[in-house]
């Protein structure tokens, strides 16, 4: 199917929404502030030379001093020599004799700065791409441990004819485990373009120069979500429009076509709604179009889905009504995992059906869904139990994760105690202080609902508790406080 995508595009924050056949799939945010250095290429310039902890401090051009340790200095390996071997050789020079104070060097950052700390450099250079890295001082052509390994030296074959006499390391990616040819001789043209640029960038400017970031989400949409479905890249900023043309034009051509300037009143999401599906996206239930829902909650070490039939009546008899639940399902569970971006282990708990050849077709059609996620998934059969289990690649913080944080009062429960609760650990508490301190009065802080509780409902046990330990309990609400909170003082 046919997709477009729409950018939202302010100072603080982008918004990349990708829509097919009107309802929102994927949605990426990138907020200004939470963009790191890691992956940043400089022409940083050697402050200081530290030969007692074996680094080196290098001006980047940022508030702090960056740090080079010896075992992060990239030595060439000689012929035949592994890389390990020539990170060896170079940790056994002592860092003195390979920079030196005022000399200017080209660094990356593997860390960013914390706290106090500067950001940690690396004297070897790699460039990520959609499906390769490129080692630019290596000619190794090396495979991700998480590909088959019937696999790696068929695609290390494919990737030396690629490569040619041009040289150079890459490293394949997972998810260049079913890439064309076309595909990665396009990212190789894309990160032969980028190093030639930061190779000129380098002869060129002065040290503490940033010649290489890391590229941001606009960026990322023309590298890695264009494909040749997408039939239009819309743009709500005419600043940002220029730049991503002018970038695109130079390394992506075919996608930079595709790039509009919207210019309509509406903002560029209401023309699909796609604030109310973010809405949406982050609560638990997810209604279907006949009736049923879902219920998504994700945990730390899994996702749920429960489908239920809600409303739905309107198949002939039970049995069909529960099939056709299920099989509406599969496209909604397929899109909120996209949607969410929920990565890791993922249940589902279809409704129970008694036919084999229903549970095939909703088993086929799931898997058939899945198939549209860009993101890699598996997939297998009904358990014992009737569950599906799958799995789907971590690639990025979740929805709720990017947008949401723990609730202060649940501290991410989903619960809290009763009030009725409350006022019981409270009494606890008093008679516990009560042995061990002998104030003139107890005063209990709480929230209202809890205080109201103590007056009321309550307040036989409150007299006959201060009747006990002979001390008077005097009651403030405090509106700020949350249902589970209190504070006992002692007056």
């Amino acid at each position: 199917m046919q997709e477009d995508i729409l950018i939202n595009w302010s100072p603080q924050e982008t918004r990349v929404a990708i829509v097919e056949g009107g309802a929102l799939q994927e949605l990426h945010v990138e907020c200004a502030l939470e963009r790191g250095l890691v992956g940043n290429v400089y022409l940083g310039k050697v402050a200081r030379v530290l030969p007692g902890m074996q680094s080196a401090f290098i001006d980047i051009g940022l508030e702090r001093a960056a740090f080079l340790h010896v075992a992060d200095v990239w030595h060439t390996p000689a012929e035949g020599e592994t890389i390990s071997a020539a990170r060896n050789t170079a940790a056994q020079i002592p860092i003195e004799k390979q920079v030196f104070e005022g000399q200017s060097l080209m660094v990356q950052v593997i860390k960013d700065p914390i706290g106090t700390k500067g950001a940690r450099l690396s004297t070897q250079i790699s460039i990520a791409g959609r499906m390769l890295v490129f080692l630019p001082q290596d000619d190794h052509i090396g495979v991700s441990q998480k590909i088959a390994a019937d696999q790696r030296e068929a695609l290390r074959a494919r990737m030396q004819a690629l490569v040619g006499a041009a040289g150079g390391g890459f490293i394949l990616r997972t998810n260049a485990e079913d890439a064309s040819d076309h595909e990665l001789a396009d990212d190789i043209a894309y990160l032969r373009k980028a190093w030639a640029r930061i190779k000129e960038g380098a002869a060129r400017l002065p040290a503490t120069s940033l010649l290489h970031q890391d590229l941001n989400l606009l960026q990322r949409v023309l590298r890695d979500l264009t494909t040749e479905a997408t039939q239009s890249i819309r743009v709500d900023s005419l600043e940002q429009y220029g730049l991503l043309k002018a970038f695109g034009d130079e390394f992506m051509p075919a996608a930079a076509q595709k790039l509009q300037h919207y210019k309509g009143e509406r903002p560029i999401f209401d023309l699909h709604s796609i604030d109310d599906d973010i809405a949406k996206a982050l609560g638990r239930r997810v209604d279907l179009k006949s009736g049923g829902y879902l219920i998504i909650d994700q945990t730390e070490a899994l996702t749920t889905v429960d489908v239920n039939t809600g409303g739905f009546v309107g198949a002939r008899n039970f049995d069909d009504t529960i099939f056709k639940t299920n099989l509406e399902a599969t496209q909604t569970i397929a899109r909120q995992l996209r949607l969410r971006n929920l990565g890791g282990i993922v249940v589902v708990d279809f409704i129970d059906m008694e036919r084999d050849e229903h549970r095939q077709a909703v088993l086929d059609e799931m898997r058939k869904q899945l198939k549209r996620d860009r993101v890699k998934t598996m997939c297998g059969g009904f358990s014992q139990l009737g569950l599906v289990e799958m799995t789907r690649k971590r690639t990025r913080e979740s929805l709720a994760h990017m947008l949401c944080e723990p609730c202060p009062l649940c501290e991410g429960k989903g619960m809290v105690k009763t009030a009725r609760t409350v006022t019981y650990d409270i009494f606890r508490e008093i008679l516990r202080e009560a042995r061990q301190f002998n104030p003139k009065e107890f005063r209990v802080v709480a929230s209202p609902k809890v205080i109201e509780l103590f007056l009321d409902e309550e307040s036989q046990h409150l007299a006959g508790l201060s009747e006990f330990i002979g001390k008077p309990v005097s009651l403030h609400a405090e509106s700020a406080m949350g249902q589970e909170q209190y504070d006992i003082v002692l007056m």
